[in-house]
């Protein structure tokens, strides 16, 4: 019989019970999140930094690229929420190789937790950050005059499959933030492989213009296709090729980086 003003036992056992895999992933999700509030100068690459790139294009370039801005943003736009959510896919990386410099991850195996959650976690928290800036390039296109066909399910389209790509993309960013010293090595790094994915691609021009070559190399780019894709679901008329070539993509990578990064994760621990 337990006396008053005791705890039972099953109320203590209760409480010492350690919490789930998708409690565990989804509190380290919210946690990776919070990141832009505690972090202020990740704002500027989620919000500002897209806004800049889609205005400048768009107003330098349109005219003499497609004979109007208006025309021209109705090309640039998809491309521009490709580029600028394959860019933030790096700050995942960057994230966790500053949680393993601090100490976090030491702490984290020290926790009755699912031990895959912190990893899993991160790249959930980083889908939230891609969404919302994927969100604000097309908010600012719309106020400068982008009027895609297909409506808002369009739209709500191209970004769910560029969320696919870009969770496949991660897991790259993931091993880089194992494997070098510092969160400046990661963004160096980083970008000598997202520069070229992103700009030999047709994103900002019709590759017809381009020398046979480099056709040929536009034409193998998944971020060509990903484009594609995103452009056809936002205007109609999207080629399942596209998007075919898309979730395969996005298969390959995720088979090929996802093993590797969760062994150096386990290396590491």
């Amino acid at each position: 019989m337990s006396r008053p003003g005791l705890p039972s036992a099953g109320i203590a056992e209760r409480a010492a019970a350690p919490p789930g895999a998708l409690s565990a992933v989804l509190t380290l999700g919210w946690r990776a999140a919070l990141k832009i509030k505690h972090v202020p100068f990740q704002l500027f690459d989620v919000m500002v930094l897209p806004i800049m790139m889609t205005v400048l294009f768009t107003f330098l370039f349109g005219g003499a690229l497609a004979g109007s801005t208006g025309a021209y943003l109705q090309f640039l736009l998809p491309g521009i929420v490709v580029q600028t959510v394959l860019f933030l896919t790096v700050y995942t990386g960057v994230g966790l190789n500053t949680d393993v410099q601090h100490g976090l991850f030491d702490r984290f195996r020290s926790l009755p937790i699912w031990q895959p959650a912190p990893v899993v976690g991160a790249l959930l928290g980083d889908l939230a950050r891609y969404s919302l800036a994927a969100m604000v390039v097309v908010v600012v296109g719309l106020l400068l005059g982008f009027r895609p066909e297909a409506g808002v399910g369009g739209v709500l389209l191209a970004v769910l499959l560029l969320m696919v790509f870009a969770s496949a993309m991660s897991w790259l960013w993931i091993i880089v933030g194992f494997l070098v010293p510092t969160a400046e090595s990661v963004m160096t790094t980083s970008f000598l492989v997202i520069f070229p994915l992103t700009f030999i691609s047709n994103i900002f021009v019709d590759p017809a213009t381009m020398p046979d070559w480099l056709q040929a190399v536009v034409a193998a780019n998944p971020v060509t296709h990903l484009t594609n894709a995103s452009r056809g679901l936002m205007h109609g008329g999207v080629a399942l090729v596209d998007v075919a070539w898309v979730l395969g993509a996005s298969a390959v990578l995720t088979a090929l980086f996802a093993p590797v990064a969760m062994r150096l994760y386990y290396r590491e621990r």
